[in-house]
């Protein structure tokens, strides 16, 4: 809860930790220097960074040298899908595949890739869970496929992606694997081992960072071209005048992760379950979206048999509880959620679904009184019929 509203929106984003407040604070004032400058002052911003790139790379099992700081995960997913592809397309591969319920980060990169360079791109689809199906994936990828980039855990729906299977995939085909893991390296450890991926797209403030840094994690002898020229910072892979208080800041979240991240797991994944049982005993006809149990813990995405998001929103607001109809980047749009579609959802079932995302300060009193707020708003007399949840 923060203050007096009840902050159910962490998928979208995660308040700043105090730490990490604190941790940016020198660089928003008196640690001012340019970090590709040789004096002191500069020095000192470029420890900063140093010691920042080396907690990321501890929280993501990797070396530092692997680590390339970016303004976000859609700038991680731009470098990896478009820097993966021109490489590639150097050796003759121009081939991408993506799953139909990724972000528009990695959808829009690979269509971008298409209509500039001329690339194909193959979207495969995913199942009622919102998983990809393995048997279409193996099957699009090809001899000239350079990279498969499916996401890790699924930023509306919460489910996961079998991402070690699908890594398998496109290293049999000589193909790169990228996964984009913004909403789940805040609740499970993220690695090269543990996805089998090539390349791992991560952002601070999914995890109680500041807003506006992320970072691509590129294993070690992945060819992959810059997007950006100038200055040849980041090894030349990213390029401008770092954001020093973001990475700083990042660095802090980094460390924090690991005091907190399992037993999170288990309290989000135990008030969830039990959020989504009431939800459903009060407004009978309810239903979980997704994967019921190998899903982001914080997640419940939930169909309504009556109304529509966009006015249950409104009222939820009205009382005090922020919650979301899917993805905070699609520019504020109260359209249906394309990955909600791409499960095979109704539209008007689609109208009816709101992404309910909890975090470290979310109580049980906060999600009892959540319920109270849904149950008086969709609440039917008994007897009375319910619209289909088609």
């Amino acid at each position: 809860m923060q203050g007096n509203r009840i902050y159910l929106d962490h998928a979208a984003t995660t308040p700043v930790d105090p730490v990490v407040r604190e941790a940016m604070l020198p660089f928003l004032g008196a640690v001012h220097g340019n970090p590709s400058s040789i004096h002191r002052d500069g020095q000192a911003a470029r420890r900063a960074i140093d010691a920042a790139r080396d907690a990321l790379a501890a929280a993501l099992s990797c070396d530092a040298s692997e680590v390339v700081f970016t303004s976000g995960g859609t700038e991680a997913d731009n470098l990896a899908v478009l820097g993966v592809l021109l490489a590639a397309r150097e050796e003759g591969r121009d081939h991408v595949v993506v799953a139909s319920a990724e972000h528009h980060a990695v959808l829009d990169a690979a269509e971008a890739a298409g209509r500039l360079f001329g690339c194909r791109t193959t979207v495969v689809p995913v199942d009622h869970r919102g998983v990809i199906d393995l048997e279409v994936l193996a099957a699009a990828v090809d001899d000239r496929t350079a990279l498969v980039s499916v996401m890790h855990a699924n930023n509306e729906i919460g489910s996961f992606n079998p991402v070690r299977e699908i890594a398998e995939i496109a290293r049999a085909r000589g193909a790169r694997f990228h996964t984009d893991a913004v909403q789940s390296f805040g609740a499970v450890p993220v690695s090269f081992e543990s996805t089998g991926a090539d390349l791992i797209s991560v952002s601070a403030h999914k995890i109680y960072g500041p807003k506006g840094i992320g970072a691509l994690a590129l294993r070690s002898g992945t060819p992959i071209r810059n997007l950006q020229h100038g200055g040849g910072q980041e090894r030349g892979r990213r390029t401008g005048t770092e954001n020093i208080a973001g990475i700083a800041g990042f660095g802090a979240a980094a460390t924090l992760l690991g005091e907190w991240r399992d037993a999170e797991y288990r309290r989000q994944s135990a008030l969830r379950d039990r959020f989504v049982a009431s939800v459903a005993t009060r407004i009978p006809g309810t239903e979980l979206n997704g994967d019921p149990t190998d899903r982001l813990p914080g997640n419940a995405n939930l169909a309504f048999p009556t109304g529509d998001a966009e006015t249950l929103l409104l009222a939820l607001d009205m009382a005090g509880i922020a919650a979301s109809a899917g993805s905070a980047c699609a520019a504020g749009s109260l359209e249906p959620s394309h990955v909600l579609l791409a499960t095979g959802m109704g539209m008007a079932r689609a109208r009816r679904s709101i992404r309910f995302s909890l975090g470290r300060s979310t109580s049980d009193a906060d999600l009892d009184q959540v319920v109270d707020v849904l149950a008086g708003r969709l609440a039917v007399a008994p007897g009375a019929s319910r619209a289909p949840l088609a």
